[in-house]
């Protein structure tokens, strides 16, 4: 199975959420409510509509825990900061 590792940013307000899963179209679809979500999560806090800006395919949901930590911390969001003010990404 593969993981993913994703950034998703809030059209309305610019904000980010730094995720992982197995499956992100799914979810996707409950970042944006279009499935049943926990009212008191981030994403439906915080108005969307969300878009992913980042992903990344992993093999194990070890290696896509870890990635994503890493994101989480000071480097991984001077990337993500980078990467949101700078050309479109490609992937």
């Amino acid at each position: 199975m593969e993981y993913w590792v994703y950034v998703i940013q809030s059209q309305a307000s610019g904000k980010i959420y730094i995720g992982q899963t197995g499956n992100l179209e799914r979810r996707l679809l409950r970042h944006n409510q279009k499935l049943p979500v926990k009212k008191t999560s981030y994403t439906a806090k915080n108005k969307g509509p969300w878009q992913v800006v980042y992903k990344e395919k992993l093999l194990t949901r070890k290696g896509a825990l870890t990635r994503e930590k890493a994101l989480k911390g000071h480097q991984g969001r001077e990337f993500i900061k980078k990467l949101i003010s700078g050309p479109v990404a490609q992937w």
